[in-house]
């Protein structure tokens, strides 16, 4: 399999004399923006070339992008470019906006689909949301930069997409890792057989058994880590020995709550640096929690590997594809009067997410709750009902049960 580009393997030396000269410039970029006007106001963008020297900067997270952006409408500040000159504006739930493009691989996403051998002569069945969340769109322009084909077919309407895989002879597919195994099962009821070889696949954990279900139908499945305010962060490739670091980001793993970087090999939430010019990020703290892997990529990637999500720093949850947050828990307890508390509950059945609301109430119509939840989490959930006081008092307002083993 060809690289995507030279820049993959680069010695640590070529490595380190590019972040000297990329990095500079993207810190100054970020300086004359309004959204750090207080963060690098005292910063030198000369004197920060190393990952180290990152490391004397603060930390961005999230919720001050939106703060930014309630004030300084739409983007708060953080990006280079005016909001019309670019291809595209998304929201995230808070609601935070986020912005796209659609030069060469703007997302970076090519280079993971490389990795899977996508590429001339695939079609990829995208299976990721079109609408208002960006993956959609991050997954369609890295299929274009490797000369692939899409059928955009983002979600629901199984059986449509199981006749689409058919008819057009779909290769690959793109989307979370759950959702192949509906298409496939699907297509095996009505006997249409596919000729999907290749998925490349995110936004939820692929777990060690779904991986050996497609494997067992002859799909190679690979997963990557993006996120819609960077893009590509790491990537799978064939030797699946944890998630190579993409090469246009810089990552950093900390102390959660912190930005004090861990010891090699300790897990630390992720902090990530991007070098994009257009939206210019600056130590964004993910929220995710991975460590470093020591050594190199048998497949001959140099860059440094991560050994992929390994839970939240808080209790921030994804689910179906979908962070689940505790705002959103409580937003849903403040609706009705007759709700104590609420608890979500992350588990797995047949290699599918579940999550299940347990709720404290006198209450014994499930019903009543079900259209509130569907519009404040945006996913389907099992309904429990539990009696005033009787949850555990363990401060937990969502509970992963999943293992990732």
């Amino acid at each position: 399999m060809s690289f995507y580009d030279k820049l993959e393997t680069r010695s640590a030396d070529e490595r380190a004399g590019d972040l000297a000269r990329d990095l500079p410039a993207q810190i100054a970029r970020a300086r004359a923006l309004s959204g750090y006007a207080d963060s690098l106001a005292n910063v030198d963008p000369a004197a920060i070339t190393t990952v180290a020297d990152l490391a004397t900067l603060p930390v961005l997270r999230k919720s001050e992008i939106g703060q930014a952006q309630a004030s300084n409408a739409p983007l708060g500040g953080f990006a280079s470019r005016d909001t019309s000159a670019f291809a595209h504006i998304f929201q995230s739930p808070g609601p935070i906006y986020e912005p796209g493009g659609v030069d060469h691989d703007w997302w970076r996403m090519g280079r993971f689909l490389n990795a899977c051998g996508i590429g001339t002569g695939d079609v990829v069945q995208n299976c990721f949301g079109y609408h208002l969340t960006p993956a959609g769109m991050i997954f369609e322009n890295g299929a274009r930069a490797v000369g692939a084909a899409v059928l955009p077919a983002g979600t629901g309407q199984t059986e449509l997409q199981a006749r689409a895989a058919h008819d057009i002879g779909v290769t690959a597919y793109a989307g979370t890792p759950d959702y192949l195994k509906v298409i496939l099962d699907k297509a095996a009821e009505m006997n249409l057989p596919l000729s999907i070889t290749k998925a490349a696949v995110g936004g939820g954990a692929l777990f060690p058994s779904l991986r050996q279900e497609y494997a067992d139908r002859g799909i190679t499945c690979l997963q990557c880590y993006a996120t819609a305010d960077l893009g590509n962060i790491a990537y799978e490739s064939l030797a699946m020995e944890g998630l190579i670091i993409d090469e246009g980001v810089i990552v950093e793993i900390v102390t959660p709550g912190t930005g004090v970087p861990v010891e090699p090999g300790q897990v630390g939430e992720v902090v990530v640096t991007t070098l994009n010019p257009d939206y210019p990020l600056i130590r964004f703290a993910t929220g995710d929690l991975s460590a470093i892997l020591p050594g190199q990529s048998p497949c001959g990637r140099t860059n440094t590997r991560i050994k992929g999500w390994m839970g939240r720093a808080d209790q921030t949850t994804k689910i179906k594809g979908m962070f689940v947050r505790p705002e959103q828990v409580a937003e849903f307890v403040r609706r009705y009067d007759d709700v104590v508390r609420a608890r979500v509950i992350a588990t797995r059945e047949n290699e599918m997410d579940i999550m299940t609301v347990q709720i404290e109430t006198a209450n014994t119509d499930a019903n009543t709750y079900d259209g509130a939840l569907r519009d404040i989490l945006k996913l389907k959930a099992r309904i429990e009902l539990h009696a005033p006081n009787s949850l555990p008092n363990d401060g937990k307002v969502i509970d992963d049960q999943r293992t990732y083993d």
